[in-house]
């Protein structure tokens, strides 16, 4: 085991703080990462303070990890020292279910284990994530990131990215759909990216017309206000896909009533209750509501993929690691556009 410095929580109320953690040697199956760039998420927030109620401390948050290979297990042969990186939610799995077995490794069935705050099987205690120096990843849970793109703002990419780009991909969003993304935050503005360079005709719903501008500089062909009854009706019926990335409950039947016949909403953002859904809204045109949760390692690795080759990054504002209490109390008040990510060289200075 190595000591390594990271930044953690000791406790729901407490501030992070710097702190030091153990990372197991590596392998043969394992890679070696120095970390360089960390993006911040919503749930390491909701982690820190304990809002799902199954946090364990210390909590050293971070899966949105962009680093370099330093050291490789012997029977790792697809990863070298010097390549470019990412580990994002996930670094371990059963890899015998059936979920596993159909690369869906963030469905495994005897629970995937997270990067930060899941069981850790090789140290005992439970796992620590990228706001560190370093991390020790089993090969199969690494990701080629493609040079071409800024690796600082790809970061986010690992959840962010692939939380929106998964579910495009499974509904099978073509060229000429129609697609509604609810909400322009960290996961919305990745939805109007993505769904752009697939070929779709992207609507921004939005409760802000503030954020019209914002949303067309992305990729968005255009904007609809959703407090605006009138143009709502306007547009009822008419959307091919929704993908509703708004973080907190809401009432989700003005928007269930855009759908066409037979489309469905996808929800990615809202892990808690949420309004009563009126079932004729449903019924009435045989439509659907889904909901979506990151991509499994294949997926991933093909989102990063296309990313790079439509030069797809996340739009970021970059902070020093001492700066991350500011940063977590920024994101709840919705102050950043639109993600943050730590360079991690200001943690090993």
């Amino acid at each position: 085991m190595s000591k390594v410095k990271a930044f953690g929580a000791q406790s729901s109320d407490a501030n992070l703080e710097e702190l030091n953690i153990e990372r197991r040697e590596i392998t043969a199956e394992d890679v070696k990462i120095e970390i360089d760039y960390c993006g911040v998420c919503h749930s390491d927030i909701h982690q820190v303070r304990n809002d799902w109620k199954n946090s364990k401390y210390p909590v050293v948050p971070g899966h949105e990890i962009i680093g370099r290979v330093t050291q490789v297990g012997k029977n790792v042969s697809n990863f070298k020292e010097g390549d470019l990186v990412g580990v994002g939610c996930m670094v371990d799995s059963c890899q015998e279910c059936d979920s596993c077995k159909e690369d869906l490794e963030q469905f495994c069935e005897n629970g995937a284990t997270l990067t930060y705050n899941s069981k850790d099987k090789h140290l005992g205690g439970h796992t620590f994530g990228g706001y560190a120096e370093q991390i020790v990843v089993d090969k199969e849970f690494v990701l080629k990131i493609p040079e071409n793109i800024d690796a600082k703002a790809t970061a986010p990419l690992l959840c962010a990215g692939i939380t929106t780009y998964s579910p495009l991909r499974h509904w099978n969003v073509k060229k000429g759909d129609k697609v509604g993304v609810i909400g322009l935050g960290g996961l919305g503005h990745m939805g109007v990216k993505f769904a752009h360079a697939l070929g779709a005709h992207v609507v921004m719903i939005t409760t802000s017309p503030s954020k019209s501008e914002d949303a067309k500089k992305l990729g968005a062909d255009e904007v609809l206000i959703s407090k605006n009854e009138e143009d709502m009706k306007k547009q009822a019926g008419s959307f091919d896909f929704l993908l509703n990335t708004v973080p907190v409950g809401h009432d989700m039947n003005p928007y269930i009533a855009l759908l066409k016949r037979d489309a469905t909403m996808v929800l990615v953002g809202a892990i808690e209750p949420l309004d009563p859904v009126h079932g004729g809204g449903l019924i009435g045109g045989r439509k659907r509501i889904a909901g979506s949760v990151i991509g499994g390692i294949k997926e991933t690795q093909e989102m990063l993929d296309f990313c790079g080759e439509h030069n797809i990054v996340s739009d970021i504002e970059m902070i020093d690691m001492q700066n991350i209490n500011e940063a977590f109390d920024r994101i709840v008040k919705s102050d950043v556009k639109y993600r943050f990510v730590i360079d991690m060289k200001s943690l090993k200075n």
